[in-house]
């Protein structure tokens, strides 16, 4: 069957758009540190600025050549200004929708809220250090969660001192909250 008549798969449909959108809770908003709304901008503007018109310069030159079924160029050329138009189209809907909360102006210094590093102890005496942060930023390499994952949400609203409950797919586990820390004000 001639390609020209073949449905492109849905990874070219854009559907993944919506899926990721689905994250933020329904009635919630898209919180971000002023550090991740930054990065993300700037990711945005690098796609439209650079990116994109220098895929659209290759694009315009594999055409050129001719025959464009087998012009490796020119399909790869599609495909990548596809991706990138599905990441600015990403990146745009989500700054739309993003409310910046900068951590530092925080008030309550020994309170658990969006934006603070945290460090706590589990039953079996092991300490981790978590950043809680928007959606779009998590990177557990670096200890960011979500701000909607389950230790962020046990940790919300404590205090140092405060004992609250992780619930794990092992079950309910006690964690202590030992630090609380917010970025320096700017």
């Amino acid at each position: 069957m001639n390609k020209a008549f073949v449905k492109e798969s849905s990874e070219d449909s854009g559907d993944d758009l919506d899926i990721a959108q689905a994250e933020i809770p329904a009635g919630a908003k898209n919180y971000i540190t002023p550090a991740g709304y930054e990065r993300m901008r700037s990711e945005l503007l690098h796609l439209i600025d650079d990116e994109r018109p220098e895929v659209v310069k290759l694009v315009s030159w594999a055409a050129s050549n001719g025959d464009r079924s087998e012009n490796g160029d020119y399909i790869y050329g599609k495909r990548r200004l596809r991706e990138i138009d599905r990441r600015i189209r990403f990146l745009t809907k989500r700054l739309d929708l993003a409310e910046v909360v900068d951590a530092g102006r925080q008030e309550n210094l020994d309170q658990v809220f969006f934006g603070a590093t945290v460090d706590y102890a589990t039953q079996d005496g092991e300490e981790h250090t978590v950043t809680i942060v928007g959606i779009d930023e998590v990177d557990l390499d670096r200890g960011h969660v979500s701000w909607i994952s389950p230790v962020a949400r046990a940790l919300l609203k404590a205090r140092i001192g405060d004992q609250v409950t992780l619930h794990t797919p092992a079950g309910p586990e006690p964690i202590d909250v030992l630090d609380v820390r917010y970025p320096a004000r700017q």
